[in-house]
């Protein structure tokens, strides 16, 4: 296992985040919202990333600095697991596995996402839906955590309102599936709170609010730990 580096704080220290498979920032913006320093990982050029990127591999990079930084999220990329991708017969690599590995190895708080296909191989994963951060949109996404961290469940309630089909225009009254091909990237923007991102980071990105309340439940249950005497 690597070894963690002491972190010291001072006043005015932001903890520091690691952001891997950062894609376009909905999680990274979150987490920043929350309080944290981000630094994203990406193994593809993201120019729209809004904080510190580092274009990597994001396995080999939390394996090598993944213990320099104070709490690690993963969103492994989910078009393994993904419905549309099996419709279409589309192959792609399972990351969960090594991801979750490398993740353990950094002695580090982590949390690691993914959408509902993956379920079966994600340990007793808490999931988040756009309707508990008053989000007009369900989009669920799961998280199980690791490292010492833990986030509880929050109250999930009946979905009440109707949703578009997938990659039509959404009507009034609807909420809409911003996925695939979808249509209407303004609206997903005001929706999804990501006026940055462009269609392809849309489609796939976790909402910020998602990771702010994820930020904000480490930030409460792990600032002692953190806290070392300067």
């Amino acid at each position: 296992m690597t070894q963690p580096t002491d972190i010291r704080r001072v006043p005015g220290y932001r903890p520091r985040l690691l952001d891997l498979y950062c894609c376009q920032g909905g999680a990274g913006k979150g987490y920043g919202d929350a309080g944290f320093d981000v630094t994203g990982v990406d193994i593809a050029p993201q120019p729209r990333y809004p904080f510190r990127f580092i274009q990597a591999d994001a396995i080999a990079f939390v394996r090598a600095h993944g213990a320099e930084f104070d709490f690690i999220h993963a969103s492994p990329p989910c078009q393994h697991d993904s419905e549309c991708q099996r419709l279409q017969g589309n192959t792609h690599p399972d990351l969960i596995a090594p991801t979750r590995a490398a993740l353990e190895a950094t002695g580090r708080p982590w949390v690691m996402e993914n959408v509902r296909g993956a379920v079966p191989k994600l340990h007793k994963p808490v999931m988040l839906c756009g309707q508990m951060f008053r989000l007009a949109n369900y989009r669920h996404r799961y998280f199980e955590t690791g490292g010492g961290f833990h986030l509880d469940q929050p109250e999930h309630s009946v979905h009440l309102v109707p949703q578009a089909k997938m990659g039509r225009p959404v009507p009034p009254g609807h909420y809409g599936q911003f996925v695939g091909n979808f249509s209407g990237v303004a609206l997903a923007r005001e929706v999804l709170g990501v006026p940055w991102m462009n269609r392809d980071g849309i489609r796939e990105c976790i909402p910020p609010a998602y990771a702010q309340h994820i930020g904000r439940a480490a930030l409460a249950q792990l600032a002692p730990e953190w806290e070392v005497a300067a």
